[in-house]
């Protein structure tokens, strides 16, 4: 089996549900299951952020034009029913349900299309990026899959590989593969460095690092972020090891 994960940065105005998380910087998108068929789609969702970003978050599940996970630029025609699930001050949990048409497409058709049936999602969204993560057989084709996806996302979003792996890999190595930055994260995390962003006060603010590198200021702050969290359970798990072995036998 193999591991694939990537991310689709949406543009303004291409998706409602990553404009309501980029005007709720805080608020977080998990899947807890995600499953299609040839003609259909279904999944539950987590969400958590403020009151007013969940209510945001709900409305635009509840109320957008076409299903969020379509990847057409405009009404396809499909059926969709989203229901909710759990909603607390902090917490959302959706249910949602789509029939696709022939003219919708979505991440995971377009990966049972170019990996094979049997394949698993699992999805974080936070602000203007959807990150996904699947695991298939290995014996689909991984370049015909990105080609048909970026085709079908067109200029609404951009593709950002973050990772490849084989699963059947010993567990450490998994783990260290796991916390492995992408390229993208890697060069971001350098020039943060470089530039003086980890300074005390700061050279140069996450804006200035942005237009430095010719991204847009999110991409910037999802990159470094990522790369933060990777750097710190990396340290952490470290950490443990080496208080793990030092422990009396």
């Amino acid at each position: 089996m193999r591991e694939l994960v990537f991310a689709l940065e949406y543009e303004p105005g291409c998706n409602r549900v990553a404009d309501t998380l980029a005007d709720h910087p805080d608020a977080r998108i998990r899947s807890l299951s995600l499953h299609a068929t040839a003609e259909r789609l279904w999944r539950v969702d987590h969400a958590t952020g403020t009151p007013e970003a969940l209510d945001d978050i709900e409305a635009a599940f509840l109320n957008s034009d076409y299903y969020a996970d379509c990847l057409a630029t405009g009404d396809c025609g499909a059926t969709q029913t989203t229901r909710v699930l759990d909603h607390t001050d902090d917490t959302l949990v959706l249910y949602s349900d789509w029939e696709r048409t022939p003219t919708c497409a979505s991440v995971p058709h377009i990966a049972r299309d170019h990996l094979g049936d049997g394949v698993l999602f699992e999805t974080r969204h936070e602000g203007r990026h959807y990150t996904w993560r699947v695991i298939h057989s290995g014996e689909g084709d991984v370049a015909a899959f990105f080609d048909a996806l970026e085709a079908a996302v067109g200029d609404c979003a951009r593709t950002e590989m973050l990772r490849t792996a084989d699963t059947a890999t010993p567990s450490g190595e998994a783990a260290d593969r796991a916390n492995e930055l992408s390229p993208e994260q890697e060069a971001a995390l350098r020039a943060a460095v470089e530039h003086g962003y980890y300074e005390s006060p700061r050279d140069v603010d996450v804006g200035e690092l942005a237009d430095h590198l010719g991204v847009p200021r999110s991409t910037l702050t999802y990159r470094l972020r990522r790369a933060e969290e990777r750097l710190a359970k990396r340290h952490v798990a470290g950490t443990q090891f080496t208080a793990d072995a030092a422990l009396p036998r």
